[in-house]
């Protein structure tokens, strides 16, 4: 079963288990007579559609590309993720208002047995519920599945506390409805704007994990002809759409032909091996004993012993065009690019008065 699939089926689960809790409640509702156990199945039935988003957003994610979308519809599952979320967060400030309302106004709570029942079967039910769709959302990366089955679990967390400060007031007259109710909205709210925040930053573009960036970068070395890997970037398109760039060091000997063969290697492995579409681009290093070597030499020995970069190559030098570029990587301490490309620039000049001399700034989005 692919992805996909696990997800719709763990969310069809969260629908049919709210239903069935919803149809419980409402039939001991209406023998028991009581307006509050009927008014929560209904709120059970209003908790089965954050499964029913799941669904929809995964299903409108497996819609193929077309010309405006050409990396296809992957991201609907963070807009999902983001909708879920914001019910959540919505539900603990509710919460929240609510309790502050009973802290200063409390009422002594009136439970029967039946309703006492119905509480706990409910508490139970949603606590199995929510751990199996969080659980599962974290097996198959789904942040919609992970946001779905913590609104179950807050929701039995809420009714274990109403539960709890029942008895505290049943048994010493004490109300601690409002406080604890206060506590827990404030820790739901806190959880909403985390969940809220991992989509939002899938959608802004968050940075690589820095082992798959270690594991990217050692597995393309190891490939034979290349020595030395920089400039990863990857974007997601969705869970299962990645499109990525890097650069190599081969040796300036090697031949149009070769080199094709190897990228062709390169990219082959990232799709099988990770599902990454990437573009592989190629930095020429000098080698022999020759001018274009030596001053290869000169310059990166140069650059690198600025202790506020941090990595360069890149390096490239064509009599034919009088040119010399090079990259370099600065740390944070670096904020004026302008001025120190053009300290950079007076310090290599020298080693070529007749020549431009282009420094380029590069930005670390892996590490």
């Amino acid at each position: 079963m692919d992805r996909s699939s696990q997800i719709i089926r763990t969310s069809i689960i969260g629908i049919v288990t709210n239903v069935l809790l919803a149809a419980f409640k409402a039939a001991v509702g209406v023998i028991a007579s009581s307006v509050a156990i009927v008014m929560d199945a209904v709120n059970n039935l209003s908790d089965a559609m954050s499964s029913v988003i799941t669904i929809v957003g995964t299903k409108l994610s497996q819609r193929p590309a077309d010309r405006k979308h050409p990396f296809g519809f992957g991201r609907i599952e963070y807009f999902s993720a983001i909708i879920i979320a914001v019910i959540v967060l919505s539900a603990g400030i509710t919460s929240l208002i609510e309790s502050v309302k009973k802290i200063f106004n409390p009422t002594e709570p009136s439970y029967t047995t039946v309703t006492l029942v119905v509480i706990i079967v409910a508490i139970v039910v949603k606590l199995i519920l929510g751990q199996y769709v969080k659980r599962k959302g974290e097996q198959l990366k789904s942040d919609a599945l992970i946001a779905s089955g913590s609104d179950a679990l807050f929701d039995s967390i809420i009714t274990l506390t109403t539960l709890v400060s029942a008895g505290v007031m049943l048994l010493w007259h004490i109300s601690l409805d409002g406080i604890l109710g206060a506590l827990i909205s404030i820790v739901i709210i806190k959880a909403g704007i985390e969940m809220l925040a991992s989509p939002v930053n899938e959608l802004l573009g968050t940075s690589i994990p820095a082992d798959l960036t270690s594991q990217i970068k050692k597995e393309v070395s190891d490939f034979e002809g290349v020595h030395g890997v920089f400039d990863l970037i990857l974007h997601n398109y969705g869970p299962d759409v990645k499109i990525g760039s890097l650069h190599i060091n081969v040796y300036d000997t090697m031949s149009a032909y070769d080199i094709h063969g190897l990228t062709r290697k390169i990219t082959t492995y990232m799709f099988e091996k990770h599902g990454i579409i990437m573009t592989v681009g190629i930095y020429a290093v000098a080698t022999g004993e020759n001018k274009r070597a030596e001053l290869q030499s000169k310059v990166m020995q140069k650059l690198a012993s600025h202790k506020e970069i941090v990595q360069v190559h890149g390096f490239y030098y064509s009599e034919k065009d009088k040119m010399l570029s090079v990259d370099v990587v600065p740390d944070i301490s670096v904020h004026d690019d302008g001025s120190f490309v053009s300290q950079l620039t007076n310090e290599i000049q020298p080693f070529v008065p007749d020549m431009q001399v282009t420094i380029v700034v590069d930005h670390n989005y892996s590490e």
